[in-house]
């Protein structure tokens, strides 16, 4: 009989201490392992639209890629945001902005959809006295309409002209990105009613989303950099001329 053998003849006890460490060894190689499995997870699985994050800690960064060379401009976007929005006649959440370039007979006309760019540094966020406006943790922009007081600061700060008051409730008004949809795991109504497919919304943090994808590999482009309001409603193959039309209207 070996050595130790004999010491656990002698004292049973000795072998249920090594009993006790393999035991506590495993568990704890276990609950190392299970924890190298979730950071590995965190990094490798991609939320889906509307739906829990696999990853803990990992936070949605929602926005919208534009992609101009599928547009027609056919308008059905700002329907749809009307229709789903109920926004009053004369004013719009949504629109196609078009521009006609160059001189008879070469000419062309260029469409240019329009909506809240929902920056990562909104100037209309910082104008508010109210703090009405405010920006959730995925980045989409939004208004309290409790707290609004119909001001117009914060429509005055935008440089994008994608707010207004809202002719019943007088309050500021503008594009929410369909939150009450996305919530939900619907992707905002412009975008579903986009015959071309030219609208593409979903999380700039998901490496395997569209948006994603899109950003990272084609040349986008975004209204007004200059101005370091970081929009994050981006444009596939925009007319520079016609983004530079765009101002503010007085």
């Amino acid at each position: 009989m070996g050595e130790r053998e004999k010491n656990d003849v002698r004292n049973p006890s000795h072998g249920r201490e090594r009993l006790l460490d393999r035991r506590g060894a495993l568990k704890a190689g276990a609950l190392g392992a299970a924890g190298v499995v979730g950071v590995l997870a965190g990094y490798a699985s991609a939320a889906k639209l509307g739906a829990a994050a696999k990853s803990v800690g990992r936070q949605k960064r929602f926005a919208m890629v534009i992609d101009l060379r599928r547009c027609v401009g056919c308008h059905a976007c700002s329907v749809a945001c009307k229709s789903e929005n109920n926004v009053p006649l004369g004013v719009w959440r949504s629109w196609v902005k078009q521009v006609e370039r160059g001189n008879f007979p070469n000419t062309q006309r260029h469409s240019l959809p329009r909506l809240c760019n929902h920056c990562d540094e909104p100037a209309c966020v910082e104008a508010c006295p109210t703090k009405a406006s405010y920006k959730r943790e995925d980045g989409v922009v939004l208004v309290r309409e409790e707290r609004c007081v119909g001001c117009k600061l914060c429509i005055a700060a935008c440089p994008y002209d994608a707010r207004f008051l809202h002719p019943e409730k007088k309050i500021s008004n503008k594009c929410t990105f369909c939150v009450h949809r996305v919530d939900k795991g619907v992707v905002p109504a412009c975008v579903n009613t986009c015959q071309g497919k030219a609208r593409i919304f979903g999380d700039l943090n998901d490496p395997d989303s569209e948006v994603a994808k899109l950003v990272a590999r084609e040349s986008v482009q975004v209204l007004k950099p200059q101005l370091g309001t970081e929009p994050r409603v981006f444009y596939i193959g925009a007319d520079m001329g016609t983004m530079g039309l765009v101002r503010k209207e007085i």
